[in-house]
């Protein structure tokens, strides 16, 4: 059992670390509306528009959560030159976010989820349809250099970093690795990975959803052993010195290697509100936790509550220290 103490002292050390986000960074669109009638062209709801929310979605989702702690973020990825890139820039630059790091790439689409959500001007808005807009990086160009360039130069002053790979192509195992050629201050690099969670050996920890370790595994994994040892034969694949394997209601598990698996219950209810970006939040409490100088014991248990705090907040959220804070004060009176 970890002290809640010792969860708070890594808390209050976050705005003195200091941590990289490398990744696919994503524009979440939201266009909001009141219906009108159905269409007489086809049976669907015409809905009479409202207002556009633009948030930083994907890796800019970790991004965001990093700053919501209030630790010092450097990013380090790819936009487009076009509307929606700019616009995830304005929003990163809002938050007081430094985006020299980012490059812009002309022949490539930032990658934009627009999600289209419809209900009563007093009511609560719901999805009623959603499209992407995605795109592949170019092979050739100097945009490889660039952020290989930037990703070992933002590492000189960085105690973790955090590698969000939604699969757009801005993260490699060979960018990656100009971590190594720096006289980086890196302590920790964690890795969550969308479809390649087992192709990035050297990370220090990764964090796969219970579908992207079945996926790794080959099978399904009913069981808690099963997924022990599923994490376990991850971790060892990569060469990391843990694996916390998120299982939406039924918590986590995390294989740490010489030490028994530890299964942490899921924090706060089962009941969910929206699970949009959950495993970014956790990503980004691991990362901020790691380089605050937690254990990876520690770490993951700030991140399993994160991921039960902002899974009850509507669309892509963040969660912040003082949120963390109060829930561990939480812990603490129920112990």
């Amino acid at each position: 059992m970890i002290d809640p103490q010792s969860l708070l002292k890594v808390i209050e050390r976050f705005p003195g670390a200091r941590a990289v986000l490398y990744g696919d960074l994503v524009l979440d669109r939201f266009i909001l509306g009141t219906p009108k009638r159905i269409s007489r062209e086809a049976p669907v709801i015409i809905l009479r528009h409202e207002r556009q929310e633009d948030i930083a979605g994907g890796g800019a989702n970790a991004l965001a959560n990093l700053a919501s702690l209030g630790i010092r973020i450097q990013p380090v990825g790819v936009v487009g030159d076009d509307e929606p890139g700019r616009s995830l820039l304005n929003l990163l630059d809002r938050q007081g976010i430094d985006t020299t790091r980012i490059v812009t790439v002309s022949e490539y689409q930032t990658p934009t989820k627009v999600r289209i959500l419809g209900g009563g001007a007093s009511s609560l808005k719901h999805q009623v349809a959603r499209y992407d807009i995605e795109d592949q990086l170019p092979a050739e160009g100097n945009w490889t250099t660039l952020l290989a360039e930037n990703l070992a130069a933002a590492a000189l002053e960085a105690d973790a970093v955090a590698v969000s790979d939604y699969g757009y192509g801005s993260v490699t195992a060979k960018i990656l690795s100009a971590i190594e050629g720096s006289r980086s201050s890196v302590r920790w690099t964690c890795l969550d990975s969308r479809y390649r969670i087992g192709l990035f050996p050297g990370v220090g920890g990764a964090t796969p959803n219970l579908g992207e370790l079945e996926a790794f595994a080959g099978k399904p994994l009913k069981t808690d052993q099963a997924v022990s040892e599923a994490a376990e034969d991850l971790r060892t694949t990569l060469g990391a010195q843990f694996v916390l394997a998120t299982r939406g209601n039924k918590g986590m598990t995390l294989a740490e290697g010489d030490r028994a698996p530890i299964h942490i219950p899921v924090f706060g209810t089962d009941e969910v509100a929206d699970v949009t970006g959950a495993g970014d939040t956790v990503l980004a409490v691991l990362v901020a936790s790691l380089a605050a100088g937690a254990t990876p014991g520690e770490a993951a248990v700030l991140a399993n509550i994160a991921g039960g705090l902002v899974v009850m907040k509507l669309g892509t959220a963040t969660v912040n220290a003082d949120e963390l804070s109060r829930a561990v004060h939480s812990l603490q009176s129920q112990s």
